[in-house]
This record gives structure tokens, C-alpha cells and sequence, in this order.
């Protein structure tokens, strides 16, 4: 089935099952994160690229509209990225291009801090999803294009480095 250039694309989950379901297995690993499940950050590893790809698909399948801001919680926020933090220990902090080198206090990247702002955004959506398709897909979208694209960036990045340091597990 093709549609017209001039036709424009309504979202659902139909239009992207990937997606949705991505981001269910991505918000599921990180809620199950623990020192007893060693493999989980492995998981993420494997599964970032992947969720990179499907919310670069919808992004190319329309622009997004203005949707509703997210409201975090940020007790909860900030529990879950301790909880993060205490579980990479010395590989959650990583350099950012314009860190001091003289210093290593002076790293400021934090995998935690990537890995709880995708789940926070990507959770927003999946709350949504079933009642306002639509609306979850842009809010991913805009938070995508505004927000936690650099962090999915920055995360796969320092991923690839522990997995060539062999330190993911």
C-alpha cells in the first residue's frame, strides 16, 4: 500500500509495533537492573542500536507536533538514577568532549544519568500509549528531537567502550 506525498501519516502503534515494544523491553531491563542479574547492562548494550533505528524511522515518517510536556516525578527520577549509579560503579562516568583532562572529577558524563532520562521519556509514552496512540508517539518524538537523543547518543557510545574494555558485565 503507498500513500500519496500528499497524504498525511496518522501514528499508531501499528505504524510502529518496533517501537512500542522496544521501548517495553528497554523500561522492563531497567527496572529489573541488578547486581544479581549481571547480563542486564549487556541487554541494554544490545538494545539501544535498535531503538535508535525505530524512533529514527518514525522520525523520518513525519515531523512531530507540539505534545504534552512531561511531568516527571523527580524523586523517582532521582532514585532510579542512584539506583543506576550504585549498580556501574566505576563505569558510569565517562568524558564529554569539552571535560577538563587534568581532573578526573571533572567527568561529567554519566551513563546512569542517560540511561534514567531515556527511561523516563520512553516510560511517559508507554503509559499513554493504548489510550492516545498518537499522542505517545509524539511525545516520543518531540522528546526525541529535544531531549534524549543525546543521551542515546552518548549512552551507545560509552556502551561501545565498556564492551571493548570487556567491563559490561
Amino acid at each position: 500500500m503507498s500513500h500519496e506525498a500528499s497524504t498525511p501519516l496518522e501514528f499508531s502503534p501499528c505504524h510502529s509495533p518496533g517501537m512500542v515494544d522496544l521501548a517495553r523491553r528497554y523500561c522492563l531491563l531497567i527496572e529489573c537492573s541488578s547486581a544479581k542479574e549481571p547480563g542486564w547492562l549487556t541487554e541494554v548494550a544490545d538494545l539501544l542500536p535498535r531503538l535508535h533505528a525505530a524512533v529514527t524511522t518514525l522520525v523520518a515518517a513525519g515531523p512531530s507536533k507540539t505534545s504534552d510536556e512531561l511531568t516527571p516525578d523527580l524523586d523517582a527520577r532521582f532514585e532510579l538514577f542512584s539506583h543506576l549509579r550504585r549498580l556501574l560503579g566505576d563505569r558510569d562516568g565517562y568524558w564529554l568532549e569539552f571535560d577538563r583532562v587534568d581532573d578526573s572529577q571533572a567527568m561529567t558524563g554519566s551513563l546512569a544519568d542517560d540511561l534514567t532520562d531515556i527511561y523516563c521519556e520512553l516510560k511517559h509514552g508507554l503509559r499513554v500509549i493504548d489510550r492516545h496512540p498518537e499522542r505517545a508517539i509524539q511525545g516520543w518524538l518531540s522528546g526525541y528531537e529535544f531531549h534524549w537523543r543525546r543521551h542515546l547518543v552518548d549512552a551507545q557510545r560509552h556502551l561501545a567502550m565498556l564492551a571493548a574494555q570487556g567491563r559490561l558485565a
